[in-house]
């Protein structure tokens, strides 16, 4: 007699694993993008004889419309349908990309940029969506951490991508690059992802305009102005203080907008936030990016201003934080489909915050190796607790909030990085004006404050893997039908 299998025994559904494959293929570059250019700024500033200043929004702008359109797909999934969907996103990404290679002056690759940003703005939340709701409940994990890889390296290689490219290649091919791998993802997508029918969910009326207004605006406001942070090592000067402003009186104005009571459901309901799992596996998330993006930011400028190596060389040093956090998500995520989050999470907390622990004693004087294998233990940590964490997002969540959990999880993210950034930059710029190992310790110290609230919220996260809410259990208590499974809808032609 054969014993029933457990989740962590279980091979997917080779269905779900080509569908893992075609997305991962679609999402990658999207996630390259916003890192790769970053090492391109003085070149692109000397191509087109643009300033420093100017030249930053080829990133910035880039970042902005992702992080505006994101909380609009979680009313476009229902609306028509995440194949059709996914494949406009691919299109568009595609246009931006083939558009800025064409560009011929700094102005026309700021608009381009833009272009391609919405068009990662549609695929980024999308990708998490579609891959929660093929993978139920009791997969999501393993799922989540299949797809992790590519997330935690993505980062970590696209300056890496981007100097190899910069060192012999023209500029162009940054976003050339981009034209074979998003044309193969939508053949691919065409032939594999099901179609969905429209108009399922109780997200596909009509869009609340007032919504997308007010909470795209305000989130974009907010990542502006902790970007001015970073460029410009103050909070008191008026680039940040009017952005942050303009934050607060716009999500203030969508808070009151989606806590009233009217016939038309906001385009993300805040009573989300009223499911003490979700709200902390959201802000664990949230604290992952932080620490992420810091460390990325962080980690090159120590081998540079303290050690005295090369952009190149000190990008290649940053290899061992994805490596360490792409060889442990899988395995974490599937051992959190067999016995929940919680406890993986806050493995994976701890182990983070005693690498940004020690990366915090470094100096000019630390032996090479120390670094290194301090920076493999924080992607480690990170990788542990990352899958976990973001599969617990979707075991809190009957299937019609998905995509407005997936939106409130990737904005939050986006919003995490950025006050990541913000935060070392103005440590590294002000206690490191005199002495760079004092504005490096000072960084690794606020990166080791963040963790440790991580630390707290993961307390909170289910711990078991049968932990799912009720179909039912939605912010209003209505009745959720099952999620299908992945091979229930025909593919298309």
């Amino acid at each position: 007699m054969t014993t029933p299998s457990t989740p962590l025994d279980q091979r997917l559904d080779p269905a779900l694993r080509r569908m893992i494959g075609v997305i991962l293929v679609g999402g990658i570059m999207g996630i390259l993008d916003g890192s790769m250019t970053a090492v391109a700024v003085d070149t692109l500033s000397e191509r087109f004889d643009a300033t420093l200043s100017t030249t930053g929004w080829v990133s910035t702008g880039y970042l902005l419309a992702l992080t505006v359109t994101i909380p609009v797909t979680a009313w476009a999934v229902e609306r028509v349908g995440g194949r059709r969907l996914w494949l406009f996103g691919l299109v568009l990404f595609l246009a931006g990309s083939v558009a800025s290679g064409l560009s011929w002056n700094i102005g026309s690759l700021i608009v381009f940029r833009v272009v391609q940003g919405v068009g990662a703005g549609i695929l980024d939340p999308l990708m998490l969506t579609l891959l929660a709701r093929a993978a139920g409940p009791t997969q999501v994990g393993r799922v989540m951490g299949i797809m992790g890889i590519v997330g935690s390296t993505g980062p970590v290689l696209g300056p890496i991508v981007g100097g190899l490219i910069l060192q012999g290649l023209d500029w162009r091919w940054m976003f050339f690059v981009n034209v074979p791998i998003v044309v193969v993802a939508f053949v691919l997508a065409r032939r594999t992802l099901p179609v969905d029918p429209p108009g399922t969910g109780t997200a596909a009326g009509r869009l609340d305009v007032l919504g997308v207004a007010l909470i795209g605006p305000g989130v974009a406001s907010g990542v502006l102005a902790l970007s001015e942070v970073a460029q410009r090592g103050s909070f008191t000067t008026w680039q940040v203080l009017l952005p942050l402003a303009a934050a607060v009186v716009l999500l203030a104005g969508y808070a009151a907008h989606a806590l009233r009571e009217s016939g038309q459901p906001p385009l993300i309901d805040l009573r989300l936030f009223t499911r003490r799992s979700f709200t902390a596996s959201v802000v664990a998330a949230a604290v992952l990016g932080l620490a992420t993006f810091a460390s990325i930011f962080v980690i090159p400028l120590y081998y540079q201003q303290v050690r005295g190596y090369g952009v190149f060389e000190s990008g290649l040093r940053l290899a061992p934080f994805g490596v360490g956090s792409a060889l442990v998500m899988p395995l974490a995520g599937r051992l959190s489909d067999r016995w929940g989050s919680r406890n993986l999470a806050l493995a994976g907390a701890g182990v983070a915050l005693l690498s940004s622990l020690a990366f915090s004693r470094f100096d000019a004087g630390t032996a090479p190796l120390w670094p290194l294998l301090a920076a493999f233990t924080l992607g480690i940590g990170t990788g542990s607790a990352g899958a976990p964490v973001i599969g617990s997002v979707y075991r809190t969540l009957p299937p019609r909030l998905v995509p407005q959990g997936s939106s409130v999880l990737y904005m939050l993210n986006q919003l995490g990085a950025s006050i990541g950034i913000a935060v070392v930059a103005l440590l590294m710029q002000n206690a490191g004006a005199d002495d760079p190992r004092s504005g490096f310790r000072h960084a690794y110290l606020a990166v080791v404050a963040a963790l440790g609230v991580m630390v707290v919220a993961s307390l909170f996260i289910p711990g078991r893997a049968d932990a799912v809410p009720p179909a039912g259990d939605g912010p209003a208590g209505d009745a959720e039908p099952a999620a299908p499974p992945v091979g229930s809808h025909r593919t298309g032609e």
